[in-house]
């Protein structure tokens, strides 16, 4: 218990010593030691790696998570060292009462029909979004925290140390100080600046010491940084194929309603009165199936083995013809399919076992299949 005593005693001491220190160096009255314009960019670069660091992290989280409550409830769990459990996405959960729906109301009906696709779809997209949001938690995530949380909390330990072995040795340099100013007084100060003289070389070796192993940890971040280029370039990768596999459910369900528009409203155009998204440009071959333009894939008229209908032979039928609008510029693939420009106003019209996602352009004398995702169709 004595021992105890002592250290404690002694600790305060050390403690008190310190902060008298640190205040005196705020106020301007105390030396204090500075670090090398290296060892400050150091500094400087790991607390704004951190800070962009938690930054990212948590707004990545909202992305993936934009439910408070439930992210809430996955930070408790993971400080409990608990596995969260499965949660149901918004996709899911908006198939599963689409499927109710129509079982209620006739899956045999039309618009019961229609909700089991569009369920099935929405199902899909909420397993791909599980799929993302999993990828992206274990390749992007966990190695943010992971950082944060050890890594940093190190280099903070190792930071904290070396501070106070400065403010020890800057205690140690004034107290000599102070001896040497006394000494011609008395000789008895002799001893008190051999005191001080050997206080400060124990003090000054400590720091050297912890000064290289802060300055290994700091220059440490440059891999830090290369680790975490890895993780991105693998949350892109995921976030693609997130996409990818999104716009390929969508377009599989959009052709799914769309041949099957014509047998429910018989006599009406097949297509969208509101203008498309104008095609994009693909920028690398792995996001080729997420930014193709929105273009029908099959062109023909007529069944396969069948005979194409001659197009100088189609005659508009007697009603229901309709102004469209170009959206963008269109060049035909064949002598078969119609060149559009943009803003140009054509006559369009649907004939019987046409696919869906084409119609009959005519403008003049000129006259051939069109997409009707290049079209604004008019009322």
């Amino acid at each position: 218990m004595d021992f105890n005593m002592k250290k404690l005693a002694s600790d305060a001491g050390i403690f008190f010593t310190r902060a008298v220190q640190f205040t005196e160096e705020k106020f301007g009255q105390a030396e204090k030691t500075e670090l090398d314009a290296h060892f400050e960019n150091l500094l400087a670069r790991a607390d704004s790696t951190k800070n962009w660091t938690e930054k990212i992290l948590r707004q990545t989280e909202v992305l993936l998570q934009p439910n408070p409550s439930a992210r809430v409830e996955e930070f408790l769990y993971e400080k409990l060292d608990r596995k969260v459990p499965s949660r149901v996405t918004n996709g899911e959960l908006l198939a599963q009462y689409m499927s109710e729906a129509a079982s209620e109301l006739g899956p045999t009906t039309p618009y019961g029909k229609t909700l089991i696709k569009v369920a099935e779809a929405e199902k899909r997209l909420g397993a791909a979004e599980r799929d993302f949001i999993h990828t992206a938690s274990i390749n992007f995530l966990t190695p943010l925290r992971n950082f944060l949380e050890g890594d940093w909390k190190t280099i903070s330990k190792e930071r904290r140390l070396l501070q106070n072995r400065r403010l020890d040795l800057d205690a140690c340099k004034a107290r000599l100080k102070k001896a040497k100013a006394a000494e011609a007084k008395a000789a008895l100060w002799n001893d008190e600046v051999d005191k001080s003289e050997q206080e400060l070389r124990v003090a000054q070796t400590e720091f050297d010491r912890q000064a290289e192993v802060t300055r290994l940890l700091l220059e440490g971040i440059s891999s830090t940084h290369v680790n975490h280029l890895r993780c991105l370039h693998e949350f892109v990768e995921s976030q693609t194929t997130y996409y990818a596999q999104c716009y390929r459910h969508m377009l599989d369900l959009q052709k799914q309603l769309g041949s099957s528009q014509g047998a429910i409203f018989p006599g009406t155009f097949v297509g969208t009165t509101e203008p498309a998204s104008p095609p994009l440009s693909s920028t690398s071959p792995t996001t080729t199936v997420a930014t193709m333009p929105v273009e029908p894939s099959v062109a023909g008229m007529a069944p396969s083995g069948e005979t194409a209908l001659c197009l100088e032979e189609v005659a508009p039928p007697a009603s229901g013809t309709r102004k469209a609008r170009v959206l963008y510029d269109y060049e035909a693939a064949d002598s078969s399919e119609l060149a559009l420009l943009a803003d140009e106003l054509i006559t369009v019209y649907s004939l019987p076992g046409m696919d869906p996602d084409w119609l009959i352009g005519e403008r003049g004398n000129k006259k051939g299949k069109v997409p009707v995702t290049y079209l604004e169709l008019l009322s």
